[in-house]
């Protein structure tokens, strides 16, 4: 009953200290036990806050009980919050208890029973709805090869962007024009190194800035955009997809923050077919604004949860499996898998008066 995109939500491994402080229902003290845990698996992997340091004390640990060691590596799944010091359930499922992402009658009537809510009619999801670990994009294209770095005008990268860009009909005069506000004129036109002096054009750090130094149009950049990268690695950890992010979750990202997100998701809503790439973000943002956030934003998700719930023969039987999918290969595979059955009833009243109906009916 539910698909979730995984990269619609911040990743636990990656989003900085100042990222995870916006998050609906966060503490200080969670943030820094968060960037605790993980800290040694960042500070080889070069990710996440720069000279990471936080509170989650070993000592914090050693008190509880049974005791435990505080785990200095990267987060394997998001229920591995729960051994976090600091995350009460009150934060990560807020009043969302049966984890379903709908309001029930026992998540809205005040002190009556469990959890205890305000009965406002609204349901409050706790962080859990906000966060991943599985999200990740590839530097590879749909057939498998390099993507076209566009990081400078170095080495290959000028021709071959010039050569993606021409693979794709646009006319030869418009295609150096892009070239060039991207990367600066070329060696001997005054470029880097030629005659004219010029120093050289500062790095690109992503695929949002290449798009605005560039000026491409948004019918132009949705040609390309799957095929290029500003990374080296074989992977990006983390990118946020800001066509399928939560306003809750584009209030976290720098450059948009909570002054932007509600209008991003605005008009996301009112021009559903501009959500082929993220062209979208210069009828929105400044140029500044997307620049800023381009470091953390991305338009493709490659994971995605699966929220399944069966009903048995005259509804005498319910199972619930919660399973990610990783689409990066021409076969999705599974890397996760979680059954959900213990949490309880999730598809609604209505659903269960249907079957109860049907079931009297027989």
């Amino acid at each position: 009953f539910g698909l979730i995109d995984e990269a619609s939500k911040l990743n636990l491994n990656t989003a900085t200290r100042a990222m995870l402080t916006e998050l609906p229902g966060m503490t200080p003290e969670l943030v820094e036990a968060i960037i605790s845990w993980r800290r040694a698996a960042n500070a080889q992997a070069g990710g996440g806050d720069s000279g990471e340091t936080g509170g989650g004390s070993e000592s914090a640990y050693a008190r509880l009980d049974p005791p435990r060691l505080n785990k200095g590596g990267a987060f394997e799944s998001v229920d591995e919050l729960r051994l976090v010091d600091g995350a009460t359930l009150d934060i990560l499922l807020g009043e969302d208890t049966n984890r379903n992402g709908a309001l029930d009658a026992n998540e809205d009537d005040g002190e009556s029973s469990a959890p205890r809510d305000n009965q406002d009619g609204q349901l409050l999801a706790g962080i859990f709805e906000y966060v991943t670990v599985y999200s990740r994009q590839p530097n590879t294209r749909a057939d498998g090869t390099r993507r076209v770095n566009v990081t400078n005008g170095s080495g290959q990268n000028r021709q071959q962007l010039i050569q993606l860009l021409l693979s794709k009909n646009i006319e030869q005069q418009r295609v150096a024009t892009i070239v060039n506000l991207a990367f600066g004129p070329p060696t001997g036109q005054g470029g880097p190194g030629g005659p004219g002096g010029q120093p050289a054009r500062p790095d690109l750090t992503s695929v949002a800035e290449f798009m605005v130094v560039s000026r491409m149009t948004a019918e132009e950049f949705v040609l390309i955009h799957a095929d290029i990268t500003t990374a080296t690695g074989a992977t990006q950890q983390g990118l946020v997809n800001v066509n399928t992010a939560s306003e809750a979750v584009l209030a976290c990202i720098p450059g948009i923050g909570l002054a932007n997100a509600a209008t991003l998701a605005a008009y996301r809503v009112t021009h559903p077919d501009l959500l082929t790439s993220f062209a979208w973000l210069t009828q929105v943002l400044p140029p500044a604004a997307i620049r800023q956030a381009g470091r953390y934003i991305t338009d493709q998700s490659y994971q995605f949860t699966a929220d399944i719930a069966a009903v048995g023969r005259f509804g005498r039987g319910y199972c619930r499996e919660k399973v990610v999918f990783d689409t990066r290969t021409s076969t999705p595979r599974i890397i996760f898998h979680q059954d959900l059955s213990a949490y309880g009833w999730a598809l609604g009243l209505q659903v269960r008066q249907t079957l109860k109906g049907t079931n009297n009916s027989s």
